[in-house]
């Protein structure tokens, strides 16, 4: 007796994405039904490329096709990805935004937490997954992507005279570092440094983006404000150390979130602890232990993931290779790889189960 396409998605209609929790034909995820005596082909169109749910899947998907349809089957399911967009962002998007379907807010309470080079290895990890990935430094006063990126050529400007971001390790990027000389500092009031972020977004040529990560600066302030006015933020990742100075303010930055309706993606434990290259079992806890994991539980806001303090990561940073990009990965980089799957994750569950975010009217009273 044939198959027949009707046997295939009644079958992958008991196949359930476990983070979504449907089921794959429910969710219209699966296309391309091709069937040739007892092969079996079809595309699988998960919600992110960075899916960690993505083997489990395609194999549950294969055992559906032989035990309810052909123990016989030649089952392939060809694994595939479309990142949902908010309807948000494309209503009220400019021309130079329509075409990103999520913008996450890194953020952190305080400086010094290594937020900037969470960031940047979540964007090159994600890039690497094969998503579509941007990066605005919004540090105005500060900027140190182009450090990272060891990227300081002025971006151009097109015929429509928006800005071509650079693009290296397959992100695009834009930063105040890549406009100004590196030894001139940035004196500007809190009007002139909105107007720049502003800018950033509105006036320049992102193209397709399946993300747009934001490196915003440390605290609460204006360019904070200015962004959650200015663009439906997906949602936001928060990063911090283990020490209690670091999470009180780390608590802060997810009640900011809170308050103007950004869903908070989840916390990141940064310098978690150091292991001695020599001794590779030893862990020591330099700045306290679980501090972030501990917060997530209490704020009931997921974890993502702890990343190692670790001196390549440094070097890493100032070299302008990330870690994730370096080609011997250590902890740390498996580490980032890692959290930067469970924010792809959590941007899938996010826009599978809440409203899309709107841009935020603040009255000061």
């Amino acid at each position: 007796m044939s198959i027949t396409n009707d046997q295939v998605l009644e079958a992958l209609g008991n196949v359930i994405d476990p983070d979504l929790g449907k089921d794959l034909v429910t969710l219209n995820m699966i296309e391309g039904i091709e069937i040739e005596g007892k092969k079996v082909s079809f595309t699988v169109n998960l919600t992110t490329p960075a899916c960690p749910m993505k083997d489990e899947i395609q194999r549950a998907c294969v055992n559906a096709i032989k035990h309810l349809v052909d123990e016989e089957a030649e089952v392939t399911p060809i694994m595939s990805s479309k990142v949902q967009q908010s309807s948000k962002i494309e209503e009220s998007a400019s021309d130079t935004l329509s075409g990103v379907k999520n913008i996450i807010a890194i953020a952190s309470g305080k400086g010094g937490v290594g937020k900037s080079t969470v960031t940047v290895n979540l964007a090159v990890a994600l890039a690497q997954t094969g998503a579509k990935v941007g990066l605005v430094d919004t540090d105005i006063y500060g900027p140190s992507i182009p450090t990272m990126f060891n990227i300081h050529d002025r971006p151009n400007i097109n015929t429509r005279r928006k800005l071509i971001p650079l693009e290296k390790y397959g992100v695009k990027l834009l930063s105040m570092g890549l406009l100004v000389d590196q030894d001139q500092a940035v004196v500007w009031r809190g009007p002139m440094v909105s107007s720049a972020v502003k800018q950033f977004l509105s006036e320049a040529e992102w193209g397709e983006l399946d993300y747009l990560l934001m490196d915003l600066p440390p605290g609460t302030g204006d360019i904070q404000l200015t962004i959650v006015q200015t663009v439906p933020l997906t949602g936001a990742v928060i990063v911090s150390t283990p020490q209690d100075v670091a999470l009180d303010d780390a608590r802060k930055g997810v009640a900011m979130f809170n308050k103007v309706n950004v869903p908070v993606l989840g916390i990141v434990e940064n310098m978690a602890y150091f292991t001695p290259p020599d001794m590779p079992d030893k862990k020591y806890h330099i700045f306290g232990k679980d501090g972030a994991r501990n917060l997530a539980t209490r704020l009931d806001v997921p974890f993502l993931g702890e990343v190692p303090l670790e001196q390549s990561v440094r070097e890493g940073s100032d070299e302008g290779i990330p870690a994730v990009a370096q080609e011997n990965l250590t902890p740390a980089a498996h580490s980032l790889k890692e959290i930067a799957n469970r924010v792809a994750q959590q941007v899938s569950i996010r826009n599978a189960t809440q409203d899309p975010t709107d841009t935020v009217k603040i009255k000061f009273k």
